[in-house]
C-alpha cells in the first residue's frame, strides 16, 4: 500500500499538466476550414473532475477510491502559460483509508523554451516531497536546476518538448487525422530528472453528443472531439508496459472530458463536474 501511495502521489501532478495545457481557443468557421495548419492557442480555464475506482481493472488490496483533481490555467502564447493544480485521492483498503495528496504549479514560456516549476505530494499524512526546478532548453538538448529536493544541475543533450509543446503536437496530429503521435516528454515529473517517451494514440471522430453537464453546451456540442490515450515510457527503462497511462476525449477547443488514470495496478476514472472557460488577452502569436 505504501507503494501505491507513493505512485500515485509522485504521478498525480502529470493530469494538472495535461489537462490544463489541453485548453485551446476557441475556432471561428474560418479558422476550422484551415484544418490542421491552424496555430494552436491555449486558452485560460478553470476545471473540476471527481474521481472514483475504475471497477473494469483489477485493483489488488484497493476496495474503494475517490478523489477531485482541482486546477487553474492562466496566460497566453506571448507572455507564458501558468498552472496551478491539486488532486486529492481517498484509497480504502482493509487496513483503512489512505488520502495522497499532490499539489502542482508551473510555468512555461510561450515559446517553449523554458519552464519552471513545483510539485508537492504526501501520502498518508507524511510530511510531503517536494521538487523545485527549472528547466531550459540549450542547443540540442535542455538544461534543469533543481533547488529542492536539493540543489543540482542536470543535462540531457537529447531534446526533449516541454507539457504545452507536446500538448500542442497531439491537437495539430489530431486535426491531421495522424492515428498516433510520439514525442519525448520532460515535465519536472517524479524526481526532476526523468525524461519519458510518450505513444499518443488518437482514434476518429466522436460523434455523439457530450455526456458531461458542463460540455453540454451549444458550442461543445458541434464540435470536434477525438478519444486520446497518451502512454508514458521512462527513457532508457528497456521497458514496454508505460509506466502511466492517461486517457480522455480531446475537443477541438482542448477541452478534455471523460478522463481514465491508469497507474499499472489500478485506475480511476474522472468526470468532469466543472468548467470555466477565463478571459483571454489577445496575443499576436
Amino acid at each position: 500500500m505504501q507503494e501505491t501511495g507513493s505512485l500515485l502521489a509522485k504521478r498525480a501532478g502529470r493530469l494538472g499538466t495535461m489537462a490544463a495545457l489541453l485548453l485551446a481557443a476557441g475556432w471561428s468557421e474560418g479558422a476550422l476550414a484551415q484544418g490542421a495548419g491552424a496555430r494552436v492557442v491555449l486558452a485560460p480555464h478553470r476545471a473540476v473532475y471527481d474521481l472514483v475506482l475504475d471497477n473494469g481493472k483489477p485493483s489488488g488490496n484497493i476496495e474503494t477510491a475517490r478523489g477531485r483533481i482541482a486546477f487553474e490555467f492562466t496566460g497566453d502564447a506571448c507572455e507564458g502559460y501558468a498552472l496551478s493544480f491539486r488532486q486529492v485521492t481517498q484509497l480504502g483498503t482493509e487496513a483503512g483509508p489512505r488520502v495522497i495528496d499532490a499539489r502542482t504549479t508551473s510555468f512555461e514560456a510561450g515559446d517553449g523554451a523554458s519552464y519552471r516549476f513545483k510539485t508537492e505530494s504526501s501520502a498518508g499524512g507524511a510530511s510531503p516531497d517536494t521538487v523545485d526546478g527549472t528547466a531550459e532548453k540549450s542547443g540540442a538538448g535542455y538544461e534543469v536546476k533543481l533547488r529542492q529536493p536539493k540543489p543540482e544541475t542536470h543535462r540531457e543533450a537529447i531534446d526533449a518538448l516541454f507539457p504545452n509543446a507536446q500538448m500542442k503536437a497531439v491537437i495539430q496530429a489530431a486535426r491531421a487525422g495522424k492515428p498516433t503521435l510520439s514525442v519525448r516528454l520532460y515535465d519536472g515529473a517524479s524526481n526532476g530528472k526523468e525524461v519519458y517517451d510518450t505513444l499518443s494514440v488518437i482514434g476518429k471522430r466522436i460523434e455523439s453528443e457530450p455526456s458531461e453537464k458542463p460540455l453540454q453546451r451549444p458550442e461543445f456540442g458541434k464540435m470536434a472531439r477525438w478519444p486520446v490515450t497518451i502512454s508514458y515510457f521512462k527513457v532508457g527503462s528497456g521497458e514496454s508496459t508505460p509506466t502511466y497511462t492517461i486517457s480522455f476525449e480531446l475537443y477541438e477547443n482542448g477541452v478534455t472530458g471523460a478522463i481514465r488514470l491508469d497507474y499499472g495496478n489500478f485506475a480511476l476514472r474522472g468526470t468532469l463536474t466543472r468548467l470555466d472557460l477565463l478571459p483571454q488577452e489577445p496575443c499576436a502569436k
